[in-house]
């Protein structure tokens, strides 16, 4: 990594620069936009050339102004993330000077900084325009910042439309709410799909904005993956949300379904008085860590009959879900992963720690690119892990796929 510059030029853009990481809790930038990065900084300084001449490229507002546009210059620029070649603009006079790349300045942190700033800030093209006028000293109107947000847009769009594995082990379904403001602030439901593969790569696969969390959004989704490589599944796993395994069953016929046990045993407490509650959910947990799928059915059996008699409600509880041992037809060395949808819960545990910084988001594409920076990181620092127990149990989870 490079050391941050110390020149005196553009040095405290980097001292503001990095304080902003700070009271943002700014992730490190995904390698997902670092090939892009190129096109933003150029966007950023034609956006510069033309807050310094007053009018936009075409606008007759230039006309005899006594400057114009002269075309560019090629530099390159090293940074942490490799070299970058840039197109540097010019006016006919030779007055303008970027103050986001000082001259004769061969790296630099803050120029990263700035663009990775305006992708994972998540706000409206006025809020970005104060941040740069922060920066920089100077003020950029909306219309100019928009066309630095518009690269983001395109990677939202790739984002979507990525190719994905043909076959993944496992696809964990959620969804978490996050306040989303259109006409007035609400809660909206963010759908998230993460597949792990055979090996034990995990992956968020796609994630969808809806009003509220239903079967068919999910179904949406994978008829989605299906158009972007996704041939096989052989497990789903969801929090019990209602028509969900009618759902993926329509999509992937020949794939199985797993109730999260962890949302079965919240259920139970909730129907459970608190000085019972230990007990039964010590006994219910003895039900789903038993060896093999019959000696569970058994042990739910004796479950019931033991508290049922107390809280006939709960066997409702489980007359309601027809995929709760699913699990045991598994590798046993993936079985504490795939027993519950814990995993996925956790990641978007992690997001929405991260989206409160923010309250509310002032649009939908907005959020889109707050979600869509988080989930690239963290599918850059997953690609290269094997999830625990999944290596041991590669070849047999291929054996299980369908035979071609």
């Amino acid at each position: 990594m490079l050391k941050p510059n110390t020149r005196k030029e553009g040095s405290s853009c980097l001292i503001l620069t990095q304080n902003l990481f700070k009271r943002y809790s700014i992730l490190p930038p995904p390698s997902f936009f670092v090939p892009n990065l190129e096109t933003a900084i150029n966007a950023l300084l034609k956006t510069e050339l033309a807050a310094f001449l007053g009018y936009e490229k075409h606008d007759s507002d230039g006309w005899n102004t006594g400057n114009s546009r002269n075309g560019y210059y090629k530099r390159t620029l090293a940074t942490r993330y490799g070299e970058l070649h840039l197109e540097v603009p010019r006016d006919r006079n030779g007055d303008f000077h970027s103050p986001t790349l000082p001259r004769y300045l061969q790296h630099t942190n803050a120029l990263e900084t700035t663009v990775i700033q305006l992708y994972q800030h998540g706000v409206t093209t006025r809020q970005i325009a104060d941040l740069i006028e922060q920066m920089y000293g100077r003020y950029y109107s909306p219309a100019t910042i928009s066309h630095i947000s518009s690269a983001v847009t395109e990677q939202v769009q790739a984002f979507h439309s990525r190719q994905v594995a043909a076959r993944y082990a496992v696809i964990f379904c959620d969804a978490t709410y996050l306040n989303l403001r259109r006409d007035s602030v609400a809660k909206e439901a963010l759908h998230v799909l993460l597949g792990i593969t055979p090996e034990g790569n995990k992956e968020v696969l796609d994630y969808a904005i809806y009003p509220s969390e239903s079967a068919t959004n999910y179904a949406e989704m994978l008829q989605g993956l299906k158009t972007r490589g996704l041939k096989d599944v052989l497990l789903f796993v969801s929090d019990g949300l209602v028509g969900l395994p009618d759902a993926v069953k329509q999509e992937f016929p020949q794939a199985r379904h797993q109730s999260c046990w962890v949302h079965l045993a919240r259920a139970v407490a909730r129907l459970v008085r608190q000085k019972d509650r230990k007990e039964v959910l010590a006994v219910l947990k003895e039900v789903y860590h038993q060896d093999d799928a019959e000696a569970a059915r058994q042990a739910l059996e004796a479950f019931l009959e033991r508290f049922c008699g107390k809280y006939p409600r709960l066997k409702k509880v489980f007359q309601l879900h027809d995929s709760l041992f699913t699990f045991y037809e598994f590798p046993q060395s993936i079985r504490p992963t795939i027993y519950t949808s814990n995993l996925i819960e956790n990641n978007n545990k992690g997001l929405k720690h991260h989206a409160k910084l923010k309250e509310q988001f002032p649009n939908e594409e907005s959020l889109e690119r707050f979600v869509c920076t988080f989930y690239s990181e963290y599918n850059r620092k997953q690609g290269e892990k094997a999830h625990r127990g999944f290596r041991e149990a590669t070849a047999e989870l291929l054996d299980m796929f369908p035979k071609p």
